[in-house]
């Protein structure tokens, strides 16, 4: 298997510009294509998750060319794809297989949605469930309630109404929402249960703003998707640096603060984002970080209590808002004075692998104690650090948040890390960068 050898880094230092948002880039690529008139994106993230969607789009019949640097031109088919059968295969693409499904299955075509094997095992059944309730007709050839799925022309019932669970995946209710608009009328949904990761909603109810459908909230609980809805593109629209992404530079500017290194700042994210997890900076605040904030950036070291003491504060927090960037805190946790606990986030166990499982295995190499419960982490940083090789179970999280684990003061071996091709492909040469800087 490939690796990458980490030597322990003292310090990191410098600035990073982000990459776009995956959550922001995928969303407007789809309603770019479901969009009357032309749409040229900036900044789009340029990774296996968005080529996965691109490719689609093209099997679709959709026209997307590429431009300058990371732009990308996206004639819109206004609400009907021209292709009426096909197979699409999307990698382990969540913003990409969930709201595809929801538009195909009100689009009267014939499809077939695949994945890798990961992506067979990520449950699907509450969006196709809610679906269903519309009349649209999805089989699932391999495992109940799992892709791969077969999209079949269903007759479309004239339901006002229509439930979705809302406490596994916030994508369900992404998927749904960015389909109503095609049925033309005006349709309610209400989420069973919690809505868990909200923030992504957000993103979600933000794009379809964008693009001129205003869906009405009622608190969380319901969504209004008016009569008449329709996309429309916007001409232009510069995709936001990926927050998610910018939290293990700020938690490595915080790290490093500790023994006299940092600041580190990111560019493209800033104080007016649209994503959740830009509040991954208040977490690290409460861990005892220096953060600062402008209109598009973010920089982070650590306090001077910190760095008197040289230790991160331990905290007790509930992680539903940033689900992705929880899993840097789960490694600030390795610096921090007491035991941190890390709740609210059963969402780990459905994402590109069983991150609950998968953190709790890995914390333990390095010598943390790891308590892993049904939806918390409990972790003591280690007494004496230990060189670990670090399992990465094909998810470009664990290899990039792990990276900071080189803080330490151990050598860190990262197995496979071309999995973070999916989201972030240049992150080891730019985290090679900062530490550099600081040397």
């Amino acid at each position: 298997m490939k690796h990458l050898d980490l030597q322990p880094v003292r310090a990191v230092r410098g600035t990073v510009r982000l990459p776009g948002s995956k959550s922001i880039s995928n969303r407007t690529l789809l309603l770019a294509a479901l969009a009357r008139g032309r749409t040229t994106l900036h900044d789009l993230l340029d990774s296996d998750d968005t080529r996965h969607m691109l490719t689609a789009l093209r099997v679709l019949g959709v026209h997307c060319e590429a431009g300058d640097g990371h732009s990308v031109e996206v004639s819109g088919v206004d609400g009907a794809f021209p292709v009426k059968k096909a197979e699409l295969f999307l990698g382990n693409a969540g913003t990409a297989v969930r709201p595809l499904t929801a538009v195909l299955a009100l689009c009267g075509g014939e499809y077939r949605i695949d994945g890798v094997a990961r992506m067979h095992e990520r449950p699907i059944g509450d969006l196709v469930d809610a679906l269903r309730q519309l009349g649209a007709e999805i089989d699932y050839p391999g495992n109940e309630g799992f892709p791969p799925l077969a999209v079949h022309p269903g007759k479309l019932l004239p339901r006002a109404q229509v439930s979705i669970r809302g406490n596994v995946s916030s994508q369900y209710l992404t998927g749904l929402l960015m389909a109503l608009p095609l049925l033309g009328r005006e349709t309610v949904v209400r989420v069973e249960g919690e809505l868990i990761s909200k923030p992504y909603v957000d993103i979600t109810l933000n794009a379809m703003r964008v693009f001129g459908v205003e869906v009405v909230r009622d608190g969380w609980a319901a969504f209004t998707v008016p009569a008449g809805a329709r996309y429309q593109s916007p001409g232009e629209l510069h995709v936001e640096g990926d927050a998610s992404s910018a939290s293990y530079f700020l938690a490595a500017g915080a790290i490093s603060g500790l023994s006299g290194g940092g600041p580190v700042r990111v560019e493209g994210v800033g104080r007016h984002s649209t994503q959740g997890d830009v509040r991954f900076a208040d977490a690290l605040a409460q861990m005892g970080a220096a953060v600062a904030m402008g209109e598009n950036w973010i920089e982070a070291t650590a306090a001077e209590p910190a760095r008197r003491h040289g230790k991160l504060k331990a905290v007790d927090i509930d992680c539903n808002h940033i689900p992705d960037a929880a899993m840097t805190l789960a490694i600030a946790a390795l610096f921090a004075d007491g035991t941190t606990t890390l709740r609210n986030i059963a969402s780990w166990r459905v994402k590109e692998t069983d991150r609950l499982a998968a953190m709790a295995k890995e914390l333990s190499k390095l010598g943390a104690t790891v308590d892993e419960g049904a939806d918390y982490l409990r972790i003591t940083p280690p007494v004496q650090w230990r060189p670990a090789t670090i399992d990465t179970y094909d998810d470009h999280r664990m290899a990039m948040s792990f990276s900071l684990a080189a803080l330490g003061g151990v050598a860190v071996r990262i197995n496979d890390p071309d999995c973070v091709a999916k989201t972030y492909p240049e992150y080891f040469s730019v985290f090679a960068g900062i530490a550099g800087k600081a040397a």
